[in-house]
């Protein structure tokens, strides 16, 4: 080789041989982050379920209130929304009625009337010297309408967005927040599983309008529902909301004992599944589970069998073909087999989009709120749930369970064992992505 080809190629491994690195170096970041954002959380529950004492048992409601905490509190007065018409209303007339403060967390909030109806509600409040605080998560706002936030913004509303996309934030890009709170003054609240969006406008009444509960709440528990918004509100901008209006005394309102049960990531991801096991273990005669998005993982599965095997009736109602996720009806029903062979009774609603979040146990503990019966609420997202501990609570979402299941078809072991070669397809790849569904 000559000295003019040797330099010649030397200098063509130097330019290339640095892209080469740079590439590289690139590509390793990229894994990199791919793997910190999508790997589960370091702890997890490993929990083998044991009924050491049923849900009419002190000690249940002891270990919830101590165990996992927060308080159960007595002297609340809890009321059931179902759907849009029972929804909105009660929501817009809480803010309209504000005099101190509004704090607004959702995960969807898209175009459409119902949006510019909340943002024009939150504005003229904010124009009256309201402290108006929202928090939306920069994932379920994607189909937000931009005047819908300049109306906020521009009447001096704080809106913020949840774990934008930033460089320096890819890390926290899969935790979002899942949580569905409004409270008004420190005095009332409301939480559940409603977006808001046209597809919860109506009263379920089609494909186009979505079945879904919510609660309104006042009495002493709408205290620890403010402190939950107002411990993510800190989280995204380091301001502590304290004093008279978002923490007023606050005297009893009804007969309810309740505990507002929230999670996240960063302060003990798991506790929302371990809240879910043992209100499953501790059941006796009945669970009932209506479940926008069914994916029990092994722990969940092992522990509804063995209330099975203790002689524990169990119905769930998820959606049918009207389904906002395909992907996640496949990895649901992925895992069907075994719990229908114990004797779980699953139906699939059939008129709409079936997106409650309500579970009642034993006919005493009802759970309603954002949490999804999945691992993406259970290890992933900022959740948030009302326990009630009140039989009458639990009696009126055992009627509206009834009044579900009879628009619902029952999907046995026979239809589970009858899959299609495509179906079960589906199912296997679906489950390969399940952790993050």
């Amino acid at each position: 080789m000559t000295r003019a080809r040797a330099s010649k190629s030397g200098s063509w491994l130097a330019v290339h041989g640095g892209w080469a690195l740079v590439v590289t170096a690139c590509a390793t970041l990229l894994v990199t982050l791919l793997v910190v954002t999508f790997m589960p959380p370091e702890r997890r529950v490993d929990f083998s379920p044991k009924h050491l004492y049923d849900v009419a048992d002190p000690q249940f409601k002891r270990t919830l209130g101590t165990l996992l905490g927060p308080p159960i509190l007595g002297g609340n007065r809890i009321e059931t929304l179902r759907n849009g018409d029972e929804i909105f209303p009660p929501m817009l007339a809480a803010i309209r009625s504000a005099q101190h403060n509004i704090d607004f967390e959702t995960y969807v909030y898209w175009s459409g009337q119902i949006g510019l109806d909340f943002a024009n509600a939150i504005a003229e409040r904010a124009r009256a010297g309201v402290k108006a605080h929202v928090l939306i998560d920069w994932v379920g706002s994607q189909r937000m309408e931009e005047v819908a936030l300049d109306t906020m913004r521009k009447a001096g509303a704080r809106v913020e967005l949840y774990h934008p996309l930033r460089w320096y934030t890819v890390a926290r890009m899969n935790n979002r927040t899942h949580r569905k709170l409004l409270i008004v003054d420190g005095r009332v609240a409301f939480t559940g599983g409603v977006g808001i969006a046209e597809e919860w406008t109506g009263n379920a009444q089609d494909p186009q309008h979505w079945r879904d509960t919510h609660f309104r709440v006042e009495g002493p528990v709408v205290a620890d529902m403010q402190a939950v918004f107002l411990d993510n509100w800190m989280k995204v901008t380091g301001e502590v909301s304290h004093g008279g209006d978002y923490f007023p005394p606050l005297a009893s309102a009804g007969g309810s004992d309740a505990q507002m049960f929230a999670s996240s990531p960063s302060g003990g991801s798991e506790s929302m599944e371990l809240m879910y096991l043992l209100a499953i273990v501790a059941a006796k005669r009945s669970i009932i589970l209506e479940a926008a998005y069914f994916i029990p993982d092994d722990l969940t599965s092992e522990a509804l069998i063995e209330a099975r095997r203790r002689g524990v009736d169990i119905r769930v109602i998820v959606p049918g073909e009207h389904n906002d996720a395909k992907v996640t009806r496949y990895a649901s029903r992925s895992t069907w087999g075994p719990l229908l062979e114990s004797g779980v009774r699953i139906f699939e609603y059939q008129p709409t989009m079936f997106h409650c979040k309500v579970m009642v146990v034993d006919g005493l503990f009802t759970s309603v709120g954002s949490t999804n019966f999945d691992d993406r609420s259970f290890r992933l997202n900022d959740e948030a749930s009302l326990n009630a501990f009140d039989p009458d609570i639990a009696a009126e979402q055992a009627k509206i369970f009834e009044e579900d299941l009879a628009k619902s078809r029952e999907y046995t072991l026979a239809d589970w064992t009858a899959r299609s070669w495509w179906q079960r397809l589906g199912e296997w790849a679906s489950s390969m992505v399940e952790a993050q569904l």
